[in-house]
């Protein structure tokens, strides 16, 4: 059972932040977050980090800008996901903003499987590229960028993802966590690391003079991409990434956003002048990710580099048919693997591994994601691929690197896993056929010595009590419009109510009406429509709700306990 903790606040940057104009209670937000100083909030563009310290950008910008002088014909290859899609699209933008010629290429998940593989190497050539670059992947791309040099084609890898003990033996590496790299922000996306290689190409044609009659490519109209990607990939939202979403998130509202992010919106129902978080990771985020799920992810890269609002609504619509198709598939997997976890008691395991015959590769990180959140537990889940292994997708819970852990299943079984790779959080692997089982057995082996029963009980950090009088439409709507997300979680508070009433809604929530220190409140509780007791202990957030020109603060509560 989840238990309800208060989020420490250092008094001392609560106080320098309230002593800098902030409001107390936005100060204590940000003194809870790590923040020390007002600018780190801020979010302005001048405060990005300079890519200066990025290993090999300033090599990676010299390949590119002679490819532009030569008119070489540059290959940008992405990724299936909303990260890689968005990187795929920043690349090729930004790059013709310059004057290169480029096309690009997405790897299909169910016929290619991921990265730069040495099939995909073997499609590409076809395109007669002189210059390859990869966009959110290629660290472990060994075999690929060999095959790419065996043809004479040059690799320049982008990537963010953990790197194992070798590098391939690429023409150049931009990647903030390879070794030897000391740029400060260790957690940009991929679409951030292209980002950054771009701002380093402008800097290098500028020092050659490019500039000197002609005005430099404005790189501020990709923004709303590298935000899309970044909070899609549920990267670490420190400070930079904070500048880059807060940024993106401004052009959007200002409706400045490209015209395949405008036509998602609308297809998904959404005003972009309102953009937010959520309407990026949840939203947004799955409609561009269901076209690497369940068809090819060149749909999605389509909808982003296109300027035809027309052609792009149309684009959209067919993502927004696919998420929905998506969404049946996933339901359907969760109600099958649930039935197959009707007996698994979490108390006897530490890990979670689920594989049935029939499940689609391209839903299994969701499943994964659903069965984590379920259970508590680390979980990673499998397909059938067509060439006959098993391909696996992982979700972690806070106190367990995943990659980590995997590369240690690896190092004490050589051999049963035939190739991994991820973050601290997810991550994906292949296996032979029918080595499910001795995975699981291996996987939960090594998730026992590095976790604590302790780390799978489960805690629900809020910031303690928010004054009745907060409990306010206007500060909900603000609540719901900065930048939260992973390693910067959104408010979120716990208090004691009495409950007055409570209504099942739409056959699966609570709608509920509480009372606290005299004051009545309205609350939802979403997907559990099971009574409440009269009194309980509960952490919840703030959530605007405008319905029929009635403004109002409700309450979304996330966990309670009985008093």
């Amino acid at each position: 059972m989840p238990v309800i903790v208060t989020r420490p606040c250092p008094s001392h940057s609560r106080s320098a932040l309230e002593n800098a104009g902030l409001p107390p209670v936005w100060a204590r937000l940000y003194a809870a977050r790590g923040v020390t100083h007002a600018d780190e909030i801020a979010h302005r563009l001048p405060q990005l980090l300079a890519p200066d310290s990025l290993l090999g950008i300033d090599h990676a910008a010299a390949l590119l800008a002679d490819a532009i002088v030569a008119q070489r014909r540059v290959l940008v290859i992405g990724d299936y996901d909303a990260d890689g899609a968005t990187a795929c699209a920043v690349g090729v933008r930004g790059l013709r903003l310059f004057g290169a010629q480029v096309e690009y290429l997405v790897p299909n998940r169910i016929e290619h499987g991921y990265g730069l593989s040495p099939a995909i190497v073997e499609l590409a050539a076809t395109r007669r590229p002189e210059l390859i670059v990869t966009v959110d992947n290629g660290i472990a791309a060994i075999e690929g960028v060999a095959a790419a040099n065996a043809l004479g084609i040059p690799v320049l890898v982008t990537d963010h993802h953990l790197p194992g003990d070798a590098l391939p033996a690429a023409a150049c590496i931009v990647n903030p966590n390879q070794p030897g790299c000391g740029f400060p922000s260790k957690h940009l996306a991929g679409v951030g690391v292209m980002f950054y290689v771009l701002l380093a190409l402008r800097a290098e044609l500028r020092r050659r003079g490019t500039y000197a009659a002609a005005p430099e490519p404005d790189l501020r109209g990709l923004l709303d991409l590298v935000a899309l990607g970044t909070v899609a990939d549920v990267v670490r939202l420190d400070a930079n990434n904070r500048t880059l979403v807060a940024q993106g998130l401004a052009r959007m509202r200002a409706g400045r956003a490209s015209a395949g992010l405008q036509a998602l919106f609308r297809v998904a129902g959404r005003d972009p002048a309102q953009a937010s978080i959520h309407d990026l990771g949840f939203t947004l985020g799955p409609r561009l990710n269901a076209a690497g799920r369940l068809d090819d992810m060149t749909l999605g890269v389509e909808c982003l580099l296109t300027d035809d609002p027309v052609a792009a609504l149309s684009l959209a619509q067919q993502l927004d048919a696919l998420n929905r198709a998506r969404r049946d598939v996933e339901a359907d997997m969760l109600e099958e693997a649930l039935g197959i976890l009707a007996t698994f008691e979490p108390a006897n395991s530490h890990s979670l591994t689920a594989w049935q015959p029939g499940w689609h590769a391209g839903v299994i990180g969701i499943l994964a994601s659903r069965l984590k959140d379920k259970f508590h537990r680390p979980t990673v889940v499998f397909a059938s691929g067509e060439d006959g292994t098993l391909k696996g997708s992982g979700r972690s819970i806070a106190g367990l690197h995943l990659r980590d852990t995997l590369d240690r299943v690896d190092r004490r079984h050589p051999g049963l896993i035939l190739k991994f790779g991820g973050h601290a959080m997810a991550a994906g692997l292949t296996l032979a056929a029918g080595r499910h089982n001795d995975f699981a057995q291996a996987f939960e082996a090594v998730v026992r010595e590095l976790l604590d029963p302790a780390d799978l009980e489960g805690v629900i950090e809020t910031d303690g009590l928010l004054d009745i009088a907060e409990h306010r439409y206007e500060l909900a709507v603000e609540f719901e419009r900065a930048v939260w997300g992973q390693g910067f979680p959104a408010p979120l508070f716990n208090a004691t109510f009495d409950v007055i009433t409570q209504r099942v809604v739409g056959e699966k929530h609570l709608k509920l009406q509480l009372a606290r220190e005299g004051a009545s409140l309205e609350a939802m509780r979403f997907f559990h429509p099971d009574p409440l007791p009269p009194r309980i202990h509960a952490a919840y957030a703030l959530m605007s709700n405008e319905f029929n020109g009635r403004q109002v603060c409700q309450l979304k509560v996330v966990h309670w306990e009985a008093v």
